[in-house]
Parts: C-alpha cells; structure tokens; sequence
C-alpha cells in the first residue's frame, strides 16, 4: 500500500494445522499441511513513514517508524517482532495504522506468527509471487525469533487453496495442493501453551545437520545408512526425519483414495515417532493423543506444529469429536474485498 492518499483496507491471512510431515522441512522434506478458516485480520490505513498496530489478543501498542533498521526481536511488545522482521525485509517506507483481530491463540502450534508476518506482508503492498512471500516472512520469523525454523508454514499459508490441503515438497519448494474430502471431519484441540524461543528446536534443527553429515540429505537416506550414525540419539532424529518424509507420501495417497482408516494409522504411527525417535511430545500431549485414538469414531490422532505442546489434529467420523474447533481447508492470505 504505497499510495499518498490514505486507503482503508482488510487483509486475512489463515493459521494452518500440519496434517502430517513434522521437523521435516528444515531438512529439504516433505510436509502436509492445512491452512484452516481460523486466522489473523487487520483493518487499517494507510501512513506514511510508520506502523501503529493494535491487537485484540496481545497487550501494548506496536510503533515502528520507517523505514525499520534496527533488530526486530528488540522490538516490544514481543509480538511487534513478527511486524518489524517484515517491515525490514520489505524496506517499507510507507505503512499503515490499524487494529488485529484473530481466533488462533498464540503458543497453540497454528503458526499465529507465519499468519502475521503474511498479513503484513499483504498489508505492506507485497507484490511478489505467494513463493516470495513465503521466502520473505520465513527471514522475518528467523529475525523475529532467532529460531531456525523450515519453511512449511509460510509457504501453506501464502499459497493455500480453499478446500485443500498442500502437499509441500521443501526441497523443490513445490506445492501440490490435495483436495480435503468433506465427509470427515478434521478437529483441532488445544492442549497447552507453548513456545519455540528457547525450546529444543534449534537443537534438533542441529542434530539433523550432524545426522547429515555423517550421511548426507536426510531427504534421500534410506533407513540402512541411518542405521550407520554412530550416536544414538542423532540415529533416533534421523529416523524419524525419514519415516516421516515415508508417511507423508502414503498420507497424500490415501487421502486422494479417501482410506481414513490408513490415514489414521500414519497419523498414530507419526506421533509415536514424534514421541520416541523426536521427543518433542510431552506426557500431556501424549495422553491426550492416546485418549483421542481410543475414541470409536477417531480414525488417528497426533500432536501438530513444532512440539513442546501446542495443539492435537484429529481426522474423524463427523460430529464423533465436539470439544475442539472442526477446521476447513481455507484459502491463503489475501487482501479482502472492501464488504467482505
């Protein structure tokens, strides 16, 4: 939004919730997002030479004069981080004032912050392809956060497809998008707050790369040269970073085959592999998985997002769940038309 004359606007960027495919992007893998119709609005207009933001959901005010040099995670309130890592890969000069509104709680593991930095990015007049976009608010969270996270959220929600999923290859950064059968319902429960900054993410990012190095890309490694990595535990990592990049592809064929049932065991199979071979589940999440796929009607339950808590995605026969918030596959961020 570059023009002189002060405009009003929308933009709406959705959460996501990963169906399958977790810590494989930061390796070139495969990944199986959602983007859901949940997510972050922001109203605003048009300035010149600043960002003025309020949100709903988080406490103080977000002032940033442009064009923004400084290191956005100084930036306060912490949730302004997500803004100013955008505002200066953007080099905007020109901003907006406005207000947020969004019904995805931060620390559920929906990727809140991807959401944000790509409605800002809309907001900032972003004319790139939803690739760039991508690209661009993935350097702003690194920014923002420290945090060397993939690229899987991003990428969904900039090139989401209403009534799909994005099967996302990382390595290509390629996406299919699957279309999402409308006679099962898709729940989300949220379990417990978490947060990335200062969890073990960064730590397993790193055992990955050891794993690689002993191996080569986790990507094309088979199961006999993980067997090979002397330390156990970058073994277990890797393992799993190939497994899962295994389950994805199953995943997407049988979703197309509409076969819930081996739907379902992938999905067990991957919180399983998230909860032994990762350890980036916790024992509450855990049992709340357990008592999900103990539920008749549940075909397969897991923890989704970066671990540590968050949230549980389960994919089951309609109306079988009623605590949680039954998600549809919505489209990608965008400006909105001015009475939408």
């Amino acid at each position: 939004m570059t023009s002189d004359v002060e405009t009003t606007f929308r933009v709406h960027a959705p959460g996501r919730v990963n169906l399958i495919g977790e810590h494989t992007d930061y390796t070139g893998g495969l990944a199986f997002p959602m983007a859901i119709d949940r997510g972050i609005t922001l109203t605003a207009t048009t300035t010149q030479g600043s960002i003025e933001l309020t949100s709903a959901d988080g406490p103080g005010q977000v002032h940033l004069r442009l064009p923004f040099h400084d290191d956005p995670s100084t930036v306060e309130p912490q949730w302004g981080s997500f803004i100013a890592g955008m505002a200066k890969e953007l080099e905007a000069t020109n901003g907006f004032r406005g207000h947020l509104v969004s019904d995805i709680p931060a620390g559920a593991g929906l990727s809140s912050s991807a959401a944000l930095e790509c409605a800002v990015g809309k907001a900032l007049g972003f004319a790139g392809t939803a690739l760039e976009l991508a690209q661009t608010a993935r350097r702003a969270e690194h920014s923002a956060t420290g945090v060397p996270t993939g690229i899987m959220d991003q990428l969904c929600i900039a090139t989401a497809s209403a009534g799909h999923a994005a099967l996302i290859d990382c390595r290509g950064l390629t996406v299919e998008q699957v279309p999402v059968p409308d006679d099962v319902d898709i729940v989300i429960r949220f379990v417990a707050h978490r947060t990335l900054r200062g969890s073990a993410y960064a730590e397993r990012v790193a055992q990955c790369a050891a794993a690689e190095a002993e191996i080569g890309s986790l990507r094309t490694a088979t199961l006999s040269q993980v067997a090979t990595i002397g330390d156990e535990t970058i073994r277990r990592r890797a393992r799993h970073v190939v497994n899962e990049n295994d389950r994805v592809r199953h995943f997407a064929d049988a979703l197309r085959r509409a076969d819930y049932v081996h739907l379902g065991r992938l999905m067990t199979a991957g919180h399983a592999s998230l909860r032994d071979d990762y350890e980036t589940s916790t024992p509450k999440m855990n049992a709340a998985v357990d008592q999900l796929n103990a539920t008749p009607g549940v075909f397969g339950a897991r923890m989704t997002g970066g671990g540590f808590g968050g949230c549980l995605v389960a994919i089951c026969e309609p109306g079988t769940i009623r605590h949680g918030w039954i998600v549809k596959a919505s489209a990608g961020a965008r400006v909105l038309p001015p009475n939408g």
